[in-house]
């Protein structure tokens, strides 16, 4: 009998087998990574260096003891080349791989713009534990990192790295913290309780250029101003991986497309988490993938499952300045209805008729996160 493949071992392929072996323990199951397969939490990797994690601290299970664990074959540090539907197999260089069913599980890529200068090689990116690690080794025994991107990712670095005693400078082309999340007034309070720590912000420029200066860099701003730090952390978003599915003649648009039981235009390949475009929605979020992992659990063991998105509040790591927020579904009409104190922030986001589709806490206000929740629709 050919196996379940999971292609990707990151939260939403193991979380997905775990799930799916509460339905199914014998079923074989065979996961595909191109890293080393260590099981940890990727959330984990933006509050690390204050914690004074190393990578290795992170890692919550060996390969081989997910394998034992879940009854499963984990095989690390292989590449798949490609798809071959019609033999339904994975192809991995010159070996072929059967499946009974696919998953992909690819997870999605950072987004590195194109910078000029000599410095490229003190630009970072986190992505995975292994450029956690790669970052935390070269941050040793410096005191100043500039973060490209004031999105949930940069303001998690650099609450963490201003924590930990680095210097820290922030670089936001789009005039304010969280601006595709949450309204001003909730953006000014996390640069305010940032700013706090330390935070040194640079709204509306960009960053141009990244050279050698000294022992560190120089990174030049659009609109010509310098800033000398010891390294750059670009943390400017995330693209889903599509381009396996895509050569594989699968329907891609923002991600890989699925319904709602997670089933791709070939009903025997699926995809769940941060590489997923479900039912029109890409969320790469730890509820939403949770959320998909139990129903598609239930699907490949048999019982075809929609899956169901509630109120999928979103919880940033910014100790400074907490934060939870719920974004309205794109295209929803409507407008903010903002409560300020301080770093305290309740920013509500009602349509013409009064119903709330969306909401932005900070700070004390995090505490009517439940209460709100019981008044928002289900996304679906």
């Amino acid at each position: 009998m050919a196996p379940i493949v999971v292609i990707g071992t990151g939260l939403a392929g193991f979380n997905l087998v775990k799930e799916f072996r509460k339905h199914d323990a014998e079923t074989p199951v065979v996961m595909l990574t191109s890293d080393d397969g260590r099981n940890y939490s990727k959330p984990m990797l933006s509050n690390g260096l204050a914690r004074n994690k190393t990578a290795d601290e992170l890692v919550m299970a060996s390969p081989e003891q997910t394998a034992a664990a879940l009854n499963v074959t984990v095989r690390p540090g292989v590449s798949v080349t490609a798809i071959d539907r019609a033999a339904k197999q994975v192809v991995l260089g010159d070996e072929r791989l059967d499946y009974s069913q696919l998953v992909l599980a690819c997870g999605a890529d950072v987004f590195r713009p194109q910078l000029e200068g000599d410095g490229q090689d003190a630009v970072f990116s986190i992505n995975d534990l292994t450029d956690y690690a790669r970052f935390r080794s070269a941050l040793e025994g410096r005191k100043s990192v500039l973060v490209m991107g004031g999105g949930l990712i940069g303001c998690e670095f650099a609450n963490d790295m201003a924590q930990a005693g680095i210097q820290v400078h922030v670089v936001e082309p789009m005039g304010r913290c969280l601006p595709l999340l949450v309204p001003e007034a909730a953006s000014q309070a996390v640069s305010a309780g940032l700013g706090a720590l330390g935070v040194s912000f640079h709204f509306g420029p960009f960053v141009q250029r990244v050279d050698r200066h000294g022992e560190g860099v120089r990174a030049t701003l659009s609109d010509g101003a310098t800033v000398d730090v010891d390294l750059v952390l670009s943390a400017v978003g995330l693209r889903p991986r599509i381009a396996l599915a895509a050569e594989a003649g699968l329907a891609v648009d923002r991600g890989v497309q699925v319904d709602r039981q997670l089933r791709t235009s070939d009903p025997q390949i699926f995809a769940l988490g941060d590489c997923a475009e479900v039912d029109g929605h890409v969320l790469p979020y730890l509820l939403p993938l949770m959320a998909s992992a139990r129903a598609l659990a239930k699907t490949l063991a048999g019982t075809p499952t929609d899956v169901s998105y509630g109120v999928m509040p979103i919880t940033i790591k910014t100790p400074a300045c907490p934060v939870v927020c719920v974004v309205a579904p794109r295209g929803t009409a409507g407008h903010w209805q903002v409560e300020a104190d301080g770093h305290h922030v309740k920013a509500l986001f009602r349509d013409e008729q009064g119903q709330l589709h969306g909401y932005a806490l900070t700070g004390d206000a995090c505490s009517e996160k439940m209460a709100l929740n019981k008044d928002m629709p289900a996304l679906f």
